[in-house]
Protein backbone atom coordinates (compact mmCIF):
# COMPACT_ATOMS: atom_id res chain seq x y z
CA UNK A 1 0.00 0.00 0.00
CA UNK A 2 1.70 2.94 -1.43
CA UNK A 3 0.93 6.73 -0.42
CA UNK A 4 2.43 9.77 -2.29
CA UNK A 5 2.21 13.35 -1.57
CA UNK A 6 1.44 15.15 -4.63
CA UNK A 7 4.33 17.45 -5.10
CA UNK A 8 4.37 17.67 -1.05
CA UNK A 9 1.51 19.94 -1.13
CA UNK A 10 -1.59 19.02 0.77
CA UNK A 11 -4.47 17.45 -1.25
CA UNK A 12 -6.97 20.84 -2.79
CA UNK A 13 -9.87 19.66 -0.33
CA UNK A 14 -11.59 22.38 2.28
CA UNK A 15 -15.07 22.20 2.55
CA UNK A 16 -16.07 18.65 3.96
CA UNK A 17 -19.11 19.01 2.04
CA UNK A 18 -17.93 18.97 -1.22
CA UNK A 19 -16.35 15.66 -0.64
CA UNK A 20 -18.41 12.34 -0.78
CA UNK A 21 -17.98 10.24 2.50
CA UNK A 22 -16.84 13.30 4.40
CA UNK A 23 -19.73 13.79 6.91
CA UNK A 24 -19.56 10.31 7.69
CA UNK A 25 -15.59 11.33 8.78
CA UNK A 26 -16.82 14.13 10.56
CA UNK A 27 -19.40 12.04 12.57
CA UNK A 28 -16.84 8.87 13.67
CA UNK A 29 -14.37 11.80 14.96
CA UNK A 30 -17.58 13.13 17.04
CA UNK A 31 -18.37 9.84 18.45
CA UNK A 32 -14.55 8.89 19.30
CA UNK A 33 -15.14 12.53 20.88
CA UNK A 34 -17.87 11.27 22.92
CA UNK A 35 -16.83 8.16 24.15
CA UNK A 36 -13.05 8.99 24.91
CA UNK A 37 -13.89 12.22 26.50
CA UNK A 38 -17.83 12.12 27.73
CA UNK A 39 -17.67 8.31 28.25
CA UNK A 40 -20.80 7.57 26.60
CA UNK A 41 -21.96 4.58 25.06
CA UNK A 42 -20.97 4.37 21.28
CA UNK A 43 -24.13 2.63 19.66
CA UNK A 44 -26.15 4.78 21.70
CA UNK A 45 -24.38 7.85 20.26
CA UNK A 46 -24.31 6.50 16.72
CA UNK A 47 -28.14 6.41 16.97
CA UNK A 48 -28.57 9.88 16.84
CA UNK A 49 -26.92 10.79 13.25
CA UNK A 50 -30.08 11.16 10.67
CA UNK A 51 -28.55 9.26 8.18
CA UNK A 52 -28.32 5.41 7.58
CA UNK A 53 -25.32 5.57 5.17
CA UNK A 54 -23.37 7.92 7.41
CA UNK A 55 -24.28 5.69 10.67
CA UNK A 56 -22.75 2.43 9.08
CA UNK A 57 -19.81 4.16 7.88
CA UNK A 58 -18.68 5.91 11.28
CA UNK A 59 -19.91 3.85 13.59
CA UNK A 60 -17.23 1.22 11.29
CA UNK A 61 -14.46 3.82 11.41
CA UNK A 62 -14.77 4.68 15.12
CA UNK A 63 -15.01 1.09 16.04
CA UNK A 64 -12.10 0.20 14.62
CA UNK A 65 -10.19 3.26 15.99
CA UNK A 66 -11.38 1.90 19.86
CA UNK A 67 -10.25 -1.43 18.92
CA UNK A 68 -6.82 -0.80 17.73
CA UNK A 69 -6.74 2.43 19.86
CA UNK A 70 -3.49 2.04 21.74
CA UNK A 71 -1.86 0.89 18.59
CA UNK A 72 -2.68 3.64 16.79
CA UNK A 73 -1.24 6.10 19.43
CA UNK A 74 2.09 4.07 19.47
CA UNK A 75 2.08 4.81 15.66
CA UNK A 76 1.49 8.75 15.95
CA UNK A 77 3.56 8.96 18.71
CA UNK A 78 6.46 7.81 16.99
CA UNK A 79 5.38 10.09 14.02
CA UNK A 80 5.13 13.06 15.87
CA UNK A 81 8.13 15.55 17.66
CA UNK A 82 6.45 15.57 20.77
CA UNK A 83 3.20 13.43 22.06
CA UNK A 84 -0.28 14.95 20.75
CA UNK A 85 -2.57 15.62 23.70
CA UNK A 86 -4.66 13.16 23.77
CA UNK A 87 -7.98 14.92 22.77
CA UNK A 88 -6.06 16.94 20.37
CA UNK A 89 -8.28 17.32 16.91
CA UNK A 90 -5.28 16.31 15.33
CA UNK A 91 -4.87 13.06 16.77
CA UNK A 92 -8.57 12.12 16.32
CA UNK A 93 -8.13 12.82 12.71
CA UNK A 94 -5.22 10.75 12.61
CA UNK A 95 -6.99 8.14 14.60
CA UNK A 96 -9.72 7.80 11.93
CA UNK A 97 -7.38 8.40 9.04
CA UNK A 98 -5.39 5.87 10.12
CA UNK A 99 -7.80 3.02 11.08
CA UNK A 100 -9.86 3.66 7.34
CA UNK A 101 -6.09 3.38 5.70
CA UNK A 102 -4.67 -0.08 7.73
CA UNK A 103 -8.22 -1.42 8.85
CA UNK A 104 -11.08 -0.76 6.20
CA UNK A 105 -8.80 -0.89 3.76
CA UNK A 106 -9.56 2.48 2.35
CA UNK A 107 -7.10 4.05 -0.18
CA UNK A 108 -4.83 6.37 1.68
CA UNK A 109 -5.51 9.03 -0.55
CA UNK A 110 -9.37 8.77 0.13
CA UNK A 111 -8.83 8.43 4.15
CA UNK A 112 -7.08 11.72 4.31
CA UNK A 113 -8.58 13.69 1.96
CA UNK A 114 -11.94 13.01 3.89
CA UNK A 115 -10.13 13.73 6.83
CA UNK A 116 -8.37 17.17 6.21
CA UNK A 117 -11.20 19.50 6.09
CA UNK A 118 -12.18 18.31 9.74
CA UNK A 119 -8.73 19.87 11.16
CA UNK A 120 -8.03 24.07 10.16
CA UNK A 121 -4.62 25.74 10.11
CA UNK A 122 -1.33 23.75 11.16
CA UNK A 123 -2.87 21.28 12.86
CA UNK A 124 -4.11 20.30 9.01
CA UNK A 125 -0.40 20.17 7.82
CA UNK A 126 0.72 18.30 10.81
CA UNK A 127 -1.75 15.51 10.04
CA UNK A 128 -1.11 15.36 6.46
CA UNK A 129 2.40 15.22 7.76
CA UNK A 130 1.85 12.40 10.14
CA UNK A 131 0.05 10.01 7.95
CA UNK A 132 2.31 10.59 4.65
CA UNK A 133 5.49 9.49 6.72
CA UNK A 134 3.91 6.95 8.22
CA UNK A 135 2.19 5.67 5.24
CA UNK A 136 5.42 5.91 3.05
CA UNK A 137 7.38 4.38 5.89
CA UNK A 138 5.14 1.18 6.05
CA UNK A 139 3.10 1.61 9.14
CA UNK A 140 1.71 -1.78 10.06
CA UNK A 141 -0.74 -2.59 13.21
CA UNK A 142 0.69 -5.73 15.44
CA UNK A 143 -1.12 -9.22 14.52
CA UNK A 144 -3.60 -8.57 18.08
CA UNK A 145 -4.76 -5.38 19.17
CA UNK A 146 -2.87 -4.35 22.32
CA UNK A 147 -5.50 -3.63 25.44
CA UNK A 148 -5.77 -0.37 27.13
CA UNK A 149 -3.16 -0.85 29.97
CA UNK A 150 -5.93 -0.46 32.73
CA UNK A 151 -7.66 -3.16 30.89
CA UNK A 152 -5.04 -5.18 30.87
CA UNK A 153 -3.43 -4.77 34.64
CA UNK A 154 -7.31 -5.41 35.75
CA UNK A 155 -7.95 -8.66 33.96
CA UNK A 156 -4.68 -10.05 34.28
CA UNK A 157 -4.85 -9.79 38.35
CA UNK A 158 -7.84 -11.17 37.95
CA UNK A 159 -7.75 -14.14 35.53
CA UNK A 160 -3.98 -14.20 34.40
CA UNK A 161 -2.15 -13.69 31.47
CA UNK A 162 -3.58 -16.14 29.02
CA UNK A 163 -7.21 -14.79 28.92
CA UNK A 164 -5.50 -11.23 28.73
CA UNK A 165 -4.10 -12.69 25.71
CA UNK A 166 -7.28 -14.52 24.37
CA UNK A 167 -9.15 -11.11 25.05
CA UNK A 168 -6.52 -9.68 22.82
CA UNK A 169 -6.94 -12.21 19.47
CA UNK A 170 -11.00 -11.77 19.80
CA UNK A 171 -11.06 -7.99 19.82
CA UNK A 172 -9.30 -7.86 16.52
CA UNK A 173 -12.56 -8.48 14.49
CA UNK A 174 -16.29 -7.91 15.06
CA UNK A 175 -17.82 -11.22 16.31
CA UNK A 176 -20.35 -13.74 14.34
CA UNK A 177 -24.10 -13.36 15.28
CA UNK A 178 -25.25 -16.36 17.39
CA UNK A 179 -28.82 -16.59 17.37
CA UNK A 180 -31.02 -18.51 19.75
CA UNK A 181 -34.25 -20.61 18.03
CA UNK A 182 -37.47 -21.13 18.67
CA UNK A 183 -38.91 -24.04 19.82
CA UNK A 184 -39.64 -26.53 17.12
CA UNK A 185 -37.43 -24.41 14.50
CA UNK A 186 -34.88 -25.92 12.32
CA UNK A 187 -33.28 -23.03 10.51
CA UNK A 188 -29.63 -22.98 9.64
CA UNK A 189 -29.15 -26.73 9.68
CA UNK A 190 -25.92 -26.44 8.34
CA UNK A 191 -24.29 -23.69 11.06
CA UNK A 192 -22.14 -24.36 13.90
CA UNK A 193 -24.43 -25.55 17.23
CA UNK A 194 -22.74 -24.62 20.23
CA UNK A 195 -25.38 -25.64 22.75
CA UNK A 196 -28.96 -26.73 21.83
CA UNK A 197 -31.40 -24.31 19.93
CA UNK A 198 -28.37 -22.29 19.13
CA UNK A 199 -26.61 -21.36 15.87
CA UNK A 200 -23.45 -19.29 14.94
CA UNK A 201 -23.73 -17.44 12.06
CA UNK A 202 -20.64 -15.62 9.97
CA UNK A 203 -20.64 -11.66 11.34
CA UNK A 204 -21.78 -9.10 9.14
CA UNK A 205 -25.20 -11.14 8.53
CA UNK A 206 -27.87 -8.86 8.53
CA UNK A 207 -30.40 -10.94 10.87
CA UNK A 208 -33.73 -8.78 9.01
CA UNK A 209 -32.44 -10.67 5.71
CA UNK A 210 -32.16 -14.27 6.97
CA UNK A 211 -34.37 -16.45 6.26
CA UNK A 212 -37.09 -17.40 9.43
CA UNK A 213 -36.52 -13.77 10.48
CA UNK A 214 -40.34 -12.44 9.60
CA UNK A 215 -41.03 -15.74 10.54
CA UNK A 216 -40.06 -15.67 14.09
CA UNK A 217 -38.23 -18.68 13.89
CA UNK A 218 -35.62 -17.20 16.45
CA UNK A 219 -33.98 -14.09 17.51
CA UNK A 220 -30.48 -12.86 18.09
CA UNK A 221 -28.61 -13.68 21.31
CA UNK A 222 -25.03 -14.18 22.27
CA UNK A 223 -23.84 -17.64 23.31
CA UNK A 224 -22.73 -16.84 26.73
CA UNK A 225 -26.27 -14.38 27.11
CA UNK A 226 -28.43 -17.78 26.64
CA UNK A 227 -26.83 -19.23 29.71
CA UNK A 228 -28.10 -17.99 32.65
CA UNK A 229 -32.20 -18.39 31.79
CA UNK A 230 -30.83 -22.33 31.24
CA UNK A 231 -30.15 -22.29 34.71
CA UNK A 232 -33.97 -21.70 35.99
CA UNK A 233 -35.12 -25.18 33.39
CA UNK A 234 -38.57 -25.22 32.27
CA UNK A 235 -41.34 -23.12 33.62
CA UNK A 236 -44.39 -25.87 33.05
CA UNK A 237 -47.75 -26.23 34.70
CA UNK A 238 -48.22 -21.93 34.66
CA UNK A 239 -45.58 -21.29 37.03
CA UNK A 240 -44.37 -17.50 37.20
CA UNK A 241 -40.44 -16.20 36.60
CA UNK A 242 -40.09 -12.40 36.94
CA UNK A 243 -37.31 -11.29 34.31
CA UNK A 244 -35.41 -7.98 35.75
CA UNK A 245 -33.86 -5.72 33.69
CA UNK A 246 -35.27 -7.52 30.73
CA UNK A 247 -34.30 -5.12 27.97
CA UNK A 248 -33.65 -6.10 24.79
CA UNK A 249 -35.36 -9.51 25.51
CA UNK A 250 -33.44 -12.18 24.98
CA UNK A 251 -34.13 -14.09 28.54
CA UNK A 252 -37.52 -13.49 28.48
CA UNK A 253 -38.23 -14.74 24.78
CA UNK A 254 -35.85 -17.95 26.31
CA UNK A 255 -38.69 -18.34 29.66
CA UNK A 256 -41.38 -17.89 27.33
CA UNK A 257 -40.27 -20.29 25.00
CA UNK A 258 -39.76 -22.97 28.29
CA UNK A 259 -42.84 -22.62 29.37
CA UNK A 260 -42.58 -20.41 31.97
CA UNK A 261 -45.41 -16.70 32.85
CA UNK A 262 -42.50 -14.14 32.35
CA UNK A 263 -43.45 -11.16 33.37
CA UNK A 264 -40.64 -8.81 31.95
CA UNK A 265 -39.65 -5.79 33.61
CA UNK A 266 -37.06 -2.83 32.73
CA UNK A 267 -36.38 0.98 33.13
CA UNK A 268 -36.54 1.67 29.89
CA UNK A 269 -39.54 2.39 27.74
CA UNK A 270 -37.24 2.36 24.71
CA UNK A 271 -35.47 -0.89 25.21
CA UNK A 272 -38.88 -2.88 25.93
CA UNK A 273 -39.97 -1.90 22.42
CA UNK A 274 -37.78 -3.64 21.05
CA UNK A 275 -38.70 -6.74 23.57
CA UNK A 276 -42.58 -6.15 22.60
CA UNK A 277 -41.96 -6.09 18.66
CA UNK A 278 -39.38 -9.35 19.02
CA UNK A 279 -42.41 -11.15 21.35
CA UNK A 280 -45.12 -10.20 18.53
CA UNK A 281 -42.40 -11.30 15.60
CA UNK A 282 -41.83 -14.59 17.48
CA UNK A 283 -45.71 -15.16 18.99
CA UNK A 284 -44.26 -15.57 22.32
CA UNK A 285 -46.00 -14.41 25.18
CA UNK A 286 -44.54 -12.19 27.82
CA UNK A 287 -46.03 -9.50 30.62
CA UNK A 288 -44.01 -6.34 30.16
CA UNK A 289 -43.69 -3.43 32.91
CA UNK A 290 -41.58 -0.53 32.15
CA UNK A 291 -40.51 -0.19 35.47
CA UNK A 292 -37.11 0.86 37.93
CA UNK A 293 -36.56 -2.62 40.13
CA UNK A 294 -35.39 -0.35 42.97
CA UNK A 295 -38.76 0.46 43.39
CA UNK A 296 -41.45 -1.80 41.57
CA UNK A 297 -43.37 -4.60 43.39
CA UNK A 298 -44.73 -7.35 42.07
CA UNK A 299 -48.39 -8.36 42.94
CA UNK A 300 -47.12 -11.87 44.64
CA UNK A 301 -44.16 -13.78 45.02
CA UNK A 302 -42.87 -16.01 42.18
CA UNK A 303 -41.37 -19.31 41.32
CA UNK A 304 -37.83 -17.93 39.86
CA UNK A 305 -36.60 -14.72 39.25
CA UNK A 306 -33.57 -13.97 36.96
CA UNK A 307 -31.85 -10.73 37.82
CA UNK A 308 -29.33 -9.92 34.38
CA UNK A 309 -28.43 -6.24 36.36
CA UNK A 310 -26.78 -3.15 34.67
CA UNK A 311 -23.14 -3.71 34.58
CA UNK A 312 -19.88 -2.12 32.63
CA UNK A 313 -20.75 -4.67 29.91
CA UNK A 314 -17.18 -5.37 29.67
CA UNK A 315 -17.82 -8.88 28.99
CA UNK A 316 -19.24 -7.54 25.35
CA UNK A 317 -16.05 -6.06 24.28
CA UNK A 318 -15.69 -7.75 20.96
CA UNK A 319 -18.61 -6.16 19.50
CA UNK A 320 -18.90 -3.02 21.94
CA UNK A 321 -15.02 -2.02 22.06
CA UNK A 322 -15.68 1.27 23.54
CA UNK A 323 -16.17 -0.13 26.71
CA UNK A 324 -12.71 -1.04 27.52
CA UNK A 325 -11.59 2.95 27.43
CA UNK A 326 -14.74 4.16 28.94
CA UNK A 327 -15.49 2.39 31.85
CA UNK A 328 -13.49 3.26 35.15
CA UNK A 329 -13.13 1.83 38.34
CA UNK A 330 -15.65 4.45 40.12
CA UNK A 331 -18.00 3.18 37.46
CA UNK A 332 -17.66 -0.52 38.51
CA UNK A 333 -17.51 -0.08 42.05
CA UNK A 334 -21.05 2.11 41.63
CA UNK A 335 -22.15 -0.44 39.70
CA UNK A 336 -21.45 -3.07 41.50
CA UNK A 337 -23.30 -1.71 44.61
CA UNK A 338 -26.21 -1.61 42.35
CA UNK A 339 -26.05 -4.52 41.60
CA UNK A 340 -26.42 -5.59 45.31
CA UNK A 341 -29.22 -3.83 46.20
CA UNK A 342 -30.96 -5.17 43.17
CA UNK A 343 -30.00 -8.82 44.26
CA UNK A 344 -31.33 -8.14 47.62
CA UNK A 345 -34.96 -6.57 46.41
CA UNK A 346 -35.00 -9.44 43.70
CA UNK A 347 -34.41 -11.90 46.61
CA UNK A 348 -37.67 -10.73 48.35
CA UNK A 349 -39.74 -11.80 45.41
CA UNK A 350 -38.98 -15.60 45.24
CA UNK A 351 -40.98 -17.52 46.79
CA UNK A 352 -39.56 -20.17 49.44
CA UNK A 353 -38.11 -23.07 47.70
CA UNK A 354 -37.84 -20.86 44.67
CA UNK A 355 -34.95 -20.08 42.58
CA UNK A 356 -33.20 -16.93 42.07
CA UNK A 357 -30.29 -16.23 39.20
CA UNK A 358 -27.81 -13.44 39.09
CA UNK A 359 -25.82 -12.54 35.86
CA UNK A 360 -23.76 -9.77 34.55
CA UNK A 361 -22.31 -9.43 31.20
CA UNK A 362 -19.16 -8.20 32.97
CA UNK A 363 -15.19 -9.39 33.06
CA UNK A 364 -14.54 -7.49 36.54
CA UNK A 365 -14.49 -10.14 39.26
CA UNK A 366 -15.98 -6.75 41.70
CA UNK A 367 -19.42 -7.04 39.61
CA UNK A 368 -19.74 -10.71 40.02
CA UNK A 369 -18.15 -12.85 42.60
CA UNK A 370 -17.68 -10.39 45.12
CA UNK A 371 -21.51 -9.02 44.91
CA UNK A 372 -22.70 -13.21 44.60
CA UNK A 373 -20.74 -13.48 47.92
CA UNK A 374 -22.17 -10.86 49.88
CA UNK A 375 -25.65 -11.77 49.38
CA UNK A 376 -24.57 -14.96 50.77
CA UNK A 377 -23.33 -13.83 53.62
CA UNK A 378 -26.07 -11.29 54.27
CA UNK A 379 -28.98 -13.92 53.35
CA UNK A 380 -29.41 -17.40 55.80
CA UNK A 381 -32.28 -18.25 54.26
CA UNK A 382 -30.80 -18.73 50.23
CA UNK A 383 -27.99 -21.13 49.82
CA UNK A 384 -26.10 -21.23 46.11
CA UNK A 385 -27.36 -24.27 43.70
CA UNK A 386 -24.29 -25.09 41.56
CA UNK A 387 -25.11 -26.38 38.15
CA UNK A 388 -25.20 -30.21 37.42
CA UNK A 389 -22.39 -30.84 34.68
CA UNK A 390 -25.37 -31.96 31.93
CA UNK A 391 -27.10 -27.96 32.55
CA UNK A 392 -24.14 -26.00 31.33
CA UNK A 393 -21.44 -26.32 28.34
CA UNK A 394 -17.77 -27.21 28.37
CA UNK A 395 -16.71 -24.06 27.86
CA UNK A 396 -18.49 -22.95 30.73
CA UNK A 397 -15.99 -22.33 33.95
CA UNK A 398 -17.55 -23.15 37.70
CA UNK A 399 -15.91 -22.62 40.68
CA UNK A 400 -16.34 -24.32 43.96
CA UNK A 401 -19.09 -22.21 45.29
CA UNK A 402 -20.46 -23.12 42.00
CA UNK A 403 -20.35 -19.23 40.19
CA UNK A 404 -19.91 -19.65 37.01
CA UNK A 405 -17.55 -17.80 34.18
CA UNK A 406 -17.24 -17.29 30.45
CA UNK A 407 -13.29 -16.07 30.22
CA UNK A 408 -12.39 -14.81 26.57
CA UNK A 409 -10.55 -18.11 26.56
CA UNK A 410 -14.26 -19.54 26.28
CA UNK A 411 -14.79 -20.61 22.21
CA UNK A 412 -11.37 -18.67 21.42
CA UNK A 413 -11.01 -21.18 18.16
CA UNK A 414 -14.62 -20.25 17.40
CA UNK A 415 -14.97 -16.58 17.18
CA UNK A 416 -15.43 -16.38 21.00
CA UNK A 417 -18.40 -15.60 23.31
CA UNK A 418 -19.44 -12.43 25.76
CA UNK A 419 -17.78 -12.34 28.89
CA UNK A 420 -20.10 -13.47 31.78
CA UNK A 421 -20.83 -14.37 35.65
CA UNK A 422 -24.22 -16.28 36.52
CA UNK A 423 -25.35 -17.49 40.18
CA UNK A 424 -28.03 -19.77 40.88
CA UNK A 425 -29.13 -18.97 44.51
CA UNK A 426 -32.23 -21.54 46.29
CA UNK A 427 -34.37 -20.15 48.46
CA UNK A 428 -35.32 -22.11 52.04
CA UNK A 429 -38.30 -23.85 52.46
Amino acid sequence: MAYRERGGHLPAVTDSKTIAGAGARRAALDLLDRVLRRGLPLDAEAVRLPREDDRRLALAIAGEALRWLPDLDALIDGATAKPLPPDAKARGALRIALAQALRLRTPPHAAIATVLPLVDGGPRRLVHGVFGTLLRNGAALPEQPTLPAAVAERWRAAWGEAEVEAARALLAEPPPLDVALKPGAEGFADAPSLLPGHRRLPRGTAPAELPGYADGDWWVQDAASQLPARLLGDGGAGHRVLDLCAAPGGKAMQLAAAGWRATAVDASENRLARLRDNLARTGLEAEVVTADVLRWEPREPADAVLLDAPCSATGTYRRHPDVLHRVRPRAIAELAEAQGAMLARAAEWVRPGGRLVYAVCSLEPEEGEAVAKTFLWGRGDYRAEPPAPEELPAWTRTDARGFVRVLPSALAAEGGADGFFFARFRRAE
